[in-house]
């Protein structure tokens, strides 16, 4: 134990903050991965699938976290890995939507809505992150952003909304609670994009310029182990 205390303020001084976010978001989705699998002991048959979706997507988070945080530590790029990620994660986020609102009606069109603009909005970020086709990051951000207001249209105003409004009760709740999740938690990102590439936008940011990981990091333990924890809790009170 005494050996353990005295590595600690070393390893704390040789960490930046990248690389301390990289730790702390493994280990958080980590944890969140154990409780969220346990949880399906907890809940009805019927709510066992959310939580098993949830327990994914904190799982896939770990696994591609502990690989970042070891690409970071080295000095490499880390975005194949966090796209990689999130073209997991992410539309697996929009099917908790799906699964929450079944049984109010949802049909299959709207899941496979969600998945495809959710995909879309990824594919045209990396395309701007990685400088493909040699079109301006500004561009490619401007087609993710607006296959993220599309989204957002869609679980706040649209049919996702209204069979959310019939389904009444914990149900609307949680749906309201998921879609704060998209309007607020889902924004960090486009605070990362901007901090990190180049456009219109670049004065924006400039005293964010470098923490582009730091902020991405952020928002996926907000909203990845947040989309988790409302399912849970629309669950058990159930």
């Amino acid at each position: 134990m005494e050996n353990l205390l005295s590595i600690l303020p070393v390893l704390a001084t040789d960490l930046s903050l990248t690389d301390f976010t990289f730790w702390i978001g493994f280990a958080a989705m980590f944890a969140a991965t154990l409780f969220f699998f346990n949880a399906m002991n907890l809940v009805a048959d019927k709510w066992k699938t959310s939580m098993l979706v949830s327990a994914l997507i904190t799982a896939i988070a770990a696994l591609h976290y502990y690989y970042m945080r070891n690409a970071a530590m080295e000095g490499d790029i880390t975005t194949a890995y966090r796209y990689v990620d999130w073209i997991l994660t992410v539309p697996l986020m929009c099917v908790e939507f799906y699964l929450i609102l079944k049984p109010s009606g949802a049909s299959k069109s709207l899941l496979w809505k969600l998945i495809a603009l959710s995909v879309i909005m990824l594919v045209t970020g990396y395309f701007g992150e990685a400088g493909i086709m040699g079109l301006d990051a500004q561009l490619w951000g401007l087609a993710s952003g607006i296959a993220y207001f599309l989204i957002l249209h869609e679980v706040a105003m649209g049919g996702a909304a209204k069979l959310a409004k019939s389904a009444g009760g914990n149900v609307e709740s949680a749906h309201k609670m998921l879609v704060k999740f998209v309007f607020i938690g889902w924004a960090i990102y486009p605070i990362g994009y901007m901090a990190g590439t180049d456009g219109w936008y670049s004065g924006l940011f400039s005293g964010l310029a470098g923490q582009m990981d730091v902020i991405y990091n952020i928002g996926d333990a907000v909203n990845k182990i947040g989309f988790g924890l409302v399912v849970y809790n629309l669950a058990v009170s159930k």
